[in-house]
């Protein structure tokens, strides 16, 4: 059984067709973008037209308590400052959830999603997972007791190994059943977690490339063991370093990042550029905005990518400020 949401009658949550290339960036507007966020961005356009395809843009702002008026504005602004070009229209994930309920349907239907009754503080000893969350040790699989009330909604995981070979990684494994256990689909406040709405959005944009940072890199077996379940295509995962402070933390407004200058694009470009292994010239520091996208499109190799999960941003990035 597959789904044919009202909101895109011309596709169906199946099998997308397989474009040559499409690519996406997925910002979260919890705040501007920051030196990372520029990267992650960078490297997935330029792979996505290095390979002849489009590059879409979708606002990931599924997660109401953690948007920031806004912050979608402040995002759109800078990407376009920095000479951005997506094809088709901004995809807001606020106005899709219809289509993640759908798919949460499809999967309870199925019998491959079930209700949870469990609170947080019932969980606080389980096993911790790879990403820090707690491991869910299959409390309401088999059915919750006539006095509970579901929570949440959870996917009914199955050992065995995921493997997949990442573009810059190399070959990644992991068995979610083991690993992270019957992982949440609807969280007990009523959003849709981030798993579904993404594996959503990916399949119905017919994404075939995801290019992102390394931080996600802990959630991509869930991701392609939730396509499976749809029975969607997998697309092919490249991620890339994350751009760290000098204390190795990660950029992020909870680590106080500085947001990209818009006042110096070149020169934030050219950081980037030069993050990512492309070795640009000198003299492109100062170029046009033109000049550095038309270089960017012409000697773009993901091969330079340094093949780590971070590296630590440039100091001007760290303190806003140019070359």
């Amino acid at each position: 059984m597959h789904l044919t949401p009202s909101a895109c009658p011309a596709k169906s949550l199946g099998p997308a067709p397989r474009a040559p290339c499409i690519g996406r960036f997925a910002p979260s507007p919890t705040g501007p973008l920051h030196f990372g966020s520029l990267v992650a961005a960078l490297g997935s356009c330029l792979e996505a037209r290095h390979q002849g395809g489009q590059w879409l843009l979708r606002i990931e702002d599924v997660d109401a308590p953690r948007t920031i008026p806004g912050a979608t504005d402040a995002i759109l602004h800078q990407l376009e400052a920095l000479g951005f070009c997506w094809d088709g229209e901004v995809v807001y994930q606020s106005q899709r959830l219809a289509l993640y309920q759908q798919a949460l349907d499809q999967l309870i239907a199925s019998r491959k999603a079930f209700p949870c009754a469990c609170t947080r503080r019932e969980l606080a000893d389980s096993t911790l997972a790879p990403d820090g969350s707690r491991r869910y040790p299959g409390t309401c699989r088999d059915g919750l007791r006539p006095e509970q009330q579901a929570r949440a909604w959870r996917l009914r995981t199955e050992p065995g190994l995921i493997t997949w070979e990442d573009a810059i990684q190399g070959v990644q494994q992991e068995d979610v059943f083991r690993d992270v256990g019957d992982f949440v689909l609807l969280r007990a406040d009523g959003q849709y977690a981030y798993q579904l709405a993404v594996v959503v959005d990916d399949a119905l944009q017919g994404v075939t490339h995801v290019v992102r940072g390394a931080d996600l890199l802990g959630s991509t077996a869930r991701q392609i063991f939730l396509h499976k379940a749809l029975g969607l295509a997998v697309p092919a995962y490249t991620h890339l370093p994350v751009a760290t402070n000098a204390a190795g933390e990660k950029l992020s407004k909870q680590t106080l990042a500085q947001a990209v200058d818009t006042q110096a694009p070149v020169s934030s470009l050219y950081m980037a550029l030069c993050f990512l292994g492309q070795h640009p010239p000198a003299d492109l520091a100062q170029a046009s905005l033109p000049d550095i996208w038309a270089w960017s499109h012409t000697n773009w190799s993901q091969i330079k990518v340094p093949r780590a999960k971070a590296l630590i941003a440039p100091a001007q990035m760290l303190h806003n400020s140019a070359i």
